[in-house]
């Protein structure tokens, strides 16, 4: 974890050693996978499957660079984390998620999103179909990370399907038959999520980092002030003492050092008086001291962030437990699974709470590091539940249309679901580390940096509020996106600090909103050529 504040993502760069590494490591892991992909297709179509691999990776790769770097924006800009231990974390927990809790069945359609079922088409039709929305959605995802703004990968990969299907339904009876297919209730709820994700995330990052502030940062700089202020009248009051001390003469100074000797004994004393003292400058000393000790700088740390911190981390266990552990089967019942949380949110409020009682000496008046510290712990954990629920979950964006393939060139038929291999999910979760290494900067700067000014505090209300909306979101049914309701999020900690940058929203905005029909247009296009060249 980064102690520095004043950490700037904009200076940080990814060592060569680092690119040597990570590139060789792609290499070795795509090589091993086509080998073993080899065998696991029977030896069958074996250019489509090479096409289809080299695709379904970049896919991967970057989600990794858009996706996961938008979910770390936070925690670099904030200073809690460099790149290079973002890296670290997310390859330990995306890559954990994709593997461990990643889906093991994935359905090879996506449901609700296009009517297929009314399509008598070949199996190769449907690999087309799946890899032009692969080929579409990796190429947008890599324009859309290298202009540094943040899209969905789900969004993308819907819009490639979209466009990719109705091309073929085109084949199938005409344009008003392949519009018919399409399930536009559904891209209705996505043009509503535009508007209403980072709405929800910007209003409870309102809500959430405004008490923050206003409880317990204000009040630390109120305290900080005071501090300040007796550390100046102490100052003052040596000054005026020497002044003082050197006008007296040999004799009366004589007197008056024995005198301070004396007071000095006792002022070290823990049962020492005033009225002991009698020297006016031990007096004043004695005040002052009087007046430090009385200052209770640790109250809002000690009130307020451990019930936080055991909110925030009850939010992200429950994320972890009913979103990223969803697939993993573990046969917990609701009210289990809710012990669990409780039981994770007690302990988080009794470490916290310990620890802001064993705050000492010099770190109890520096509140700004004290500050800045707990909170960074706080936002590695939010960080780490995020990087295990993403990994879990959107990497399916990738896996699922590759999977699709993969079974449908093996058994040369089209099923409703199909398993998903783990060397799969081992290729596509190192691909998600590789592609925010190499190209996730961009995203995590605008993220972490341009949209809005960032503090482990700030970058911990962020992602907690984007937490809880997830989950919110989720039980009521209601259509959002993780990446847009993040960087509303975001907007809401700059609306609190009034230093939100809108100039930045605009082109994210427009990304957005072009993100479905830029990936249909690109997948359409995909479609025809790949059924020139293989049908």
């Amino acid at each position: 974890m980064n102690t520095n504040a004043q950490t700037n993502p904009n200076k940080q760069t990814t060592p060569m050693v680092g690119n040597l590494f990570f590139g060789l490591l792609m290499l070795f892991v795509g090589i091993y996978f086509v080998w073993w992909g080899y065998d696991y297709t029977l030896q069958q179509q074996i250019l489509l499957f090479l096409v289809a691999t080299f695709f379904g990776v970049f896919m991967a790769f970057n989600i990794g660079g858009n996706d996961v770097a938008n979910s770390f924006g936070t925690s670099v800009g904030a200073g809690t984390l460099t790149v290079t231990q973002a890296l670290a974390v997310a390859a330990v927990f995306e890559v954990s998620g994709a593997v461990l809790a990643g889906a093991s069945v994935t359905d090879t359609i996506r449901k609700g999103i296009v009517d297929m079922d009314g399509l008598s088409i070949t199996p190769n039709q449907f690999i087309y179909v799946m890899l032009s929305a692969l080929m579409a959605s990796a190429f947008w995802l890599l324009f859309a990370t290298k202009k540094g703004l943040p899209v969905s990968t789900t969004h993308a990969i819907i819009g490639g399907i979209v466009g990719s299907s109705i091309v073929l339904g085109i084949d199938f009876g005409g344009m008003a038959f392949a519009f018919s297919t399409i399930q536009w209730n559904q891209i209705v709820q996505i043009a509503i999520s535009w508007v209403l994700s980072p709405v929800l995330g910007g209003v409870i990052s309102y809500l959430i980092y405004g008490h923050v502030k206003k409880y317990i940062l204000s009040y630390n700089d109120h305290m900080e002030e005071k501090i300040k202020t007796v550390k100046n009248k102490k100052k003052q009051l040596k000054q005026q003492h020497k002044e003082e001390l050197e006008a007296l003469n040999e004799h009366e100074k004589l007197t008056y050092t024995t005198q301070l000797l004396q007071d000095h004994e006792l002022l070290q004393e823990k049962d020492c008086n005033r009225d002991e003292l009698v020297t006016p400058y031990y007096q004043n000393l004695y005040d002052i001291e009087q007046e430090r000790e009385s200052l209770d700088t640790l109250k809002a740390l000690k009130t307020w962030v451990p019930i936080i911190a055991s909110v925030g981390g009850m939010v992200m266990t429950a994320m972890v437990v009913f979103k990223g552990l969803k697939n993993a089967e573990l046969g917990f019942s609701t009210l289990q699974s809710s012990l669990i949380i409780f039981m994770i949110g007690a302990l988080i409020w009794l470490t916290a709470f310990v620890y802001t009682k064993t705050i000492r000496g010099k770190h109890k008046e520096d509140l700004s590091k004290a500050t800045f510290i707990m909170f960074s712990w706080m936002q590695v954990f939010t960080a780490s539940a995020f990087a295990f629920s993403h990994g879990s979950n959107d990497i399916a964006n990738a896996v699922g249309p590759f999977v699709a393939i993969l079974d449908v060139i093996r058994n040369n038929a089209i099923a409703s679901q199909a398993s998903v291999p783990a060397p799969v999910m081992i290729t596509f979760g190192v691909a998600l580390i590789v592609g925010l290494w190499f190209i996730g900067k961009e995203v995590i700067q605008t993220v972490g940096t341009k949209l809005a000014e960032m503090h482990p505090a700030s970058g911990f209300s962020a992602e907690l509020a984007a937490a809880a909306v997830v989950m919110g979101a989720s039980s009521l049914g209601l259509p959002v996106s993780s990446t847009h309701i993040l960087v509303g999020a975001v907007l809401g900690i700059g609306m609190v600090n009034k230093n939100t940058n809108w100039a930045m929203m605009k082109p994210i905005g427009l990304a957005w909103v072009i993100t479905l029909p830029a990936a249909a247009i690109m997948a359409a296009i995909g479609y025809v050529l790949l059924n020139a060249i293989f049908g």
